[in-house]
């Protein structure tokens, strides 16, 4: 039972290398993701240093050394730089793509509900995750936003691959009180919109 639960939980982090990254299986990686997210994070944020020149000192830095190492290689007789063929695999773009095109149909959909279909419940669902997104916002930059993102991704499957069975529980109880509102919300605010809005459009 335990075995058909971590398995669960890694087949639904997609069961590759990066589910093994984010339940702590490949340790060294985990570590390493960590600890450069969290000096990036103290490099920018509160040491105050700029990303685009950040960037482009790195790149400097890796330039310089390259070329005085190929050219001392080529006076010394010494191997170039281990330099693999830097190339981006058609396969790599059209999978990309097709992800991008799946997220962007699905976005338009929504828009055309809401926009055409005059979709009420989905026009509230988006406008209140939407609020949600721009209050937690209002509190943290794009950068804090996205290493807290990383903070999370790295103990929220761990914590719940470890105690599936309670965190199941507590979130069935949630569901169901979150059911019970929307029910009355529904009852009492939405279907009284929609029939005004239906008479509305008899009468036009």
């Amino acid at each position: 039972m335990g075995d058909n639960r971590h398995s669960f939980v890694h087949h639904a982090l997609g069961g590759g290398s990066v589910a093994d990254v984010l339940l702590w299986r490949r340790w060294c990686a985990s570590v390493t993701l960590l600890v450069s997210s969290t000096a990036l994070w103290i490099l920018f944020e509160r040491a105050g240093y700029n990303v685009l020149s950040f960037i482009a000192n790195v790149m400097l830095l890796l330039v310089v050394i390259l070329f005085f190492w190929a050219k001392s290689a080529s006076l010394l007789n010494r191997p170039l730089p281990p330099i693999p063929d830097l190339e981006v695999h058609e396969e790599s773009v059209v999978k990309a793509a097709d992800t991008m095109r799946v997220w962007i149909n699905h976005v338009l959909m929504i828009a055309h509900d809401i926009a055409i279909g005059g979709n009420l419940k989905l026009f509230v669902k988006v406008s209140i995750v939407l609020w949600l997104i721009s209050y937690v916002g209002s509190f943290f930059n794009l950068l804090t936003f996205i290493y807290m993102g990383i903070l999370f991704s790295l103990s929220v499957p761990l914590l719940y691959d470890k105690y599936q069975d309670q965190i199941d529980d507590k979130l069935i109880l949630a569901q169901k009180v979150i059911q019970t509102q929307y029910r009355k919300i529904d009852d009492n605010v939405l279907r009284k919109i929609s029939r005004f809005s239906n008479k509305e459009k008899k009468t036009q």
